[in-house]
């Protein structure tokens, strides 16, 4: 398995791999390949793909603004799970933003991706009960849940 930052050359199948995925949610302008070049042309070091020869096997998209970290996608296609191998992205991930000087890092998870809860919760992310998450949309996004 060879794992290596991502590039916008990945994208297609990244993309792919995102949309035959359960519980994940996208939306139409920040996973769109613009949106997603733009994040990596900001973090081009936080980001990881797994292949298997020619095969993507896992993905890891991450930035970081100055102070905190964010994983938006961390998605391992079927026949990978259960392998280490989400683990070792988070692993890069988290490596590359303590790299660059960044303490802690956040991410989101839908309340019924039960598998994606308990991963996360084994990775060591807690959940925050004294938060709300809010958030406003500047221009009007199309949801994509899959």
């Amino acid at each position: 398995m060879d794992i290596r930052a991502m590039t916008i050359q990945d994208y297609d199948a990244v993309y792919a791999l995102w949309m035959n995925s359960k519980n994940m949610g996208f939306n139409n302008l920040d996973d769109s390949r613009e949106g997603v070049e733009r994040l990596l042309r900001r973090n081009p070091t936080t980001s990881f793909v797994a292949m298997d020869g020619d095969a993507l096997a896992g993905v890891i998209l991450s930035g970081q603004d100055g102070r905190r970290g964010y994983i938006y996608h961390m998605c391992v296609a079927e026949a990978y799970r259960r392998q280490g191998l989400g683990s070792e992205l988070v692993s890069r991930c988290l490596a590359a933003l303590k790299a660059e000087g960044i303490n802690k890092a956040a991410l989101l998870v839908f309340n019924r991706n039960e598998a994606g809860n308990a991963f996360w919760e084994a990775q060591g992310f807690t959940v925050r009960n004294d938060v709300a998450y809010r958030n406003k949309e500047l221009t009007k996004l199309i949801r994509i849940d899959t």
